[in-house]
């Protein structure tokens, strides 16, 4: 019913004004719109949501992640803009907060400014074929 529907993917702040700065700024998503109620930017042709809410309900695992081709290029432009990688006790993450599945992909995950875990993903060479 819904294989043809784009997908729409929502956040939730209490800061818009760290939020508009993080996703536009740091994470260069185009803004598309900023409502009374909601942030909206275009995520590689889908419309992310950021909801306006008084108090936000965070979640222990990743609310948001976004498949990448060099996830070293990428982690290291994103650390270049001001991002810290987390680093979670039990896996081997590199010194940049890189992780290596054991099915060979590569992870890496960070805070945005309201404390949502964000991810990026380098499928393994295998998976992506």
């Amino acid at each position: 019913m819904l294989t043809h529907a784009p997908l729409v993917a929502f956040l939730s702040t209490h800061n818009s004004g760290a939020s508009l700065v993080f996703y536009r700024d740091v994470l260069r998503l185009k803004l598309v719109e900023d409502t009374p109620f909601a942030l909206v930017f275009d995520a590689a042709g889908m419309d992310l949501r950021i909801q306006k809410v008084d108090n936000v309900q965070k979640s222990a695992v990743t609310a948001l992640g976004w498949t990448v081709k060099d996830i070293e290029a990428v982690v290291d432009g994103l650390i270049e803009n001001g991002v810290a990688f987390k680093h979670f006790a039990g896996l081997a993450q590199d010194t940049r907060g890189i992780w290596q599945s054991p099915g060979g992909a590569q992870v890496a995950w960070f805070h945005d400014p309201v404390g949502h875990l964000l991810s990026l993903t380098q499928m393994s060479p295998i998976a992506a074929v």
